[in-house]
């Protein structure tokens, strides 16, 4: 089977897919950019956002990479003409994870303010935290059901609908982020962080309706639970199990980069969280054409086209690069207006145009990882991804955020850190993909 890799067919992928990524920080970024402009105590609302933010964005990343995991499996068994075999696996898969989120909502909410005292958070940005969480709770069965169709959507080579979907989502929640944080004058009462709250809420409710509607009208694959489980459920538990322990080592280092911030004070962690935000930003359309990467291997090595899989690789890298310095250069040109939409505090702006240079110059490097990241996630190696964000974490980042800590260097010192965390991250991939891939594409 001739599978289409051409400049033309991963932007096929990649764009829509670019689109639908950038919806999950641009719901962070408008509560950012709205917060931040408030009337009342903006700083502490603006950092509350950015604990929560973080914490938030564990769960959600742990749980959901069952998106990945879907993604996978189904996109082998599409490059094998084998579909019919795993259509019941996102059912299946779907109950699982929300069953997950439920759990978590029961484990988390009660004991909100002591989680976010972990991050030292406390007045009056731990009380906000506290709000603003035990709203945003609610959205994760959600948001992770919305994330595991679109990795079964990933796996049938469509970027199309979760584009789409994305894009209702992200525009309704800018609304609504404007009408319920200021309010509309003798009809709506200015709700502030919680309006914030309550707005991404509703946007993922909507988003969660949509794929479910979308999956159904638009696809042969179910969502009613059937039994018994497919033979492909040990696989995708496996490489849950593996991208949990990968995504948490991920969470651990966002966790101290966020404790290091909050502990130096509200203007830092105010700057931080507008700076780690442009980056989740710039990370997500990045991720588009890793996603096309990951829905591409997944094919190509279904159909074991070794040598495709090799020009692929090449391919995604120049493309990648290509758009890390795009990032980088469009953030160097607006640098100071950016810092002014989210925030008038003239501290907070000081510490954040004194370290956002750090992530414009991580951005090409951010690009090869994430696409090996993409990459390997099609490929089902969830195991190497494992070990090496175990490595870049535990070995790299945290050791050299303590040292930089420890000399001075606050925020400069959490960038920094997290730059060569992102090179520990890719050049492993890289080593790994060639070492593997370059003897069987001779035989190919």
């Amino acid at each position: 089977m001739s599978i289409n890799i051409s400049l033309k067919h991963i932007n096929k992928l990649a764009i829509p897919a670019l689109i639908a990524g950038i919806s999950e920080p641009i719901l962070s970024i408008t509560d950012t950019a709205i917060i931040g402009n408030i009337n009342v105590n903006a700083t502490e609302s603006l950092a509350a956002v950015g604990i929560v933010g973080a914490f938030i964005s564990m769960i959600i990343w742990v749980l959901g990479q069952t998106r990945s995991a879907i993604s996978s499996i189904v996109s082998q068994y599409v490059g094998a003409n084998k579909l019919e075999k795993v259509k019941n696996l996102p059912a299946q898969a779907i109950f699982i994870i929300t069953s997950l989120s439920i759990l978590i909502i029961l484990s988390t909410y009660p004991f909100a303010k002591h989680i976010f005292k972990l991050y030292n958070a406390s007045n009056l940005i731990l009380e906000y935290s506290v709000d603003y969480y035990k709203i945003r709770v609610f959205g994760f069965p959600f948001t992770l059901f919305t994330m595991a169709v679109f990795g079964t959507f990933r796996g049938l080579q469509n970027t199309y609908y979760p584009m789409i979907i994305a894009i209702i989502g992200a525009l309704t929640n800018i609304v609504l982020d404007y009408i319920l944080v200021f309010g509309i004058q003798n009809y709506i009462p200015a709700m502030n962080i919680k309006g914030a709250a309550y707005a991404s809420l509703a946007a993922q409710c909507l988003m969660a309706l949509l794929s479910a509607y979308y999956l159904l009208k638009k696809t042969s694959i179910p969502l009613r639970l059937s039994f018994p489980l497919n033979k492909e459920i040990n696989r995708f538990i496996i490489m849950i199990l593996n991208l949990f322990v990968r995504t948490l080592a991920l969470n651990i280092t966002l966790y101290f980069a966020t404790r290091f911030a909050t502990g130096y004070g509200a203007a830092y962690i105010a700057a931080y969280t507008i700076a780690i935000n442009l980056w989740f930003f710039c990370a997500f359309f990045i991720d588009g054409y890793a996603s096309a990467g990951n829905i591409l291997s997944g094919k190509l090595l279904g159909a074991k086209a070794y040598s495709s899989l090799l020009k692929l690789s090449n391919t995604l890298i120049k493309y990648g690069i290509g758009i890390g310095i795009a990032m980088a250069l469009i953030g160097a040109i607006f640098y100071y207006p950016l810092g002014r939409l989210f925030s008038k505090d003239p501290e907070v702006l000081s510490l954040f145009y004194d370290s956002f240079w750090i992530i414009l110059l991580m951005q090409p490097l951010c690009a090869i990882a994430f696409i090996f990241d993409g990459i390997f996630k099609g490929l089902g190696n969830m195991k190497h991804l494992r070990n090496v964000l175990l490595f870049s974490t535990f070995i790299v980042f945290i050791p050299i955020l303590f040292w930089l800590d420890s000399i001075g260097y606050k925020l400069h010192g959490i960038f920094i850190a997290l730059t060569f965390w992102i090179i520990a991250r890719g050049i492993p991939l890289i080593v790994k993909f060639r070492k593997t891939f370059r003897p069987l594409s001779q035989n190919n």
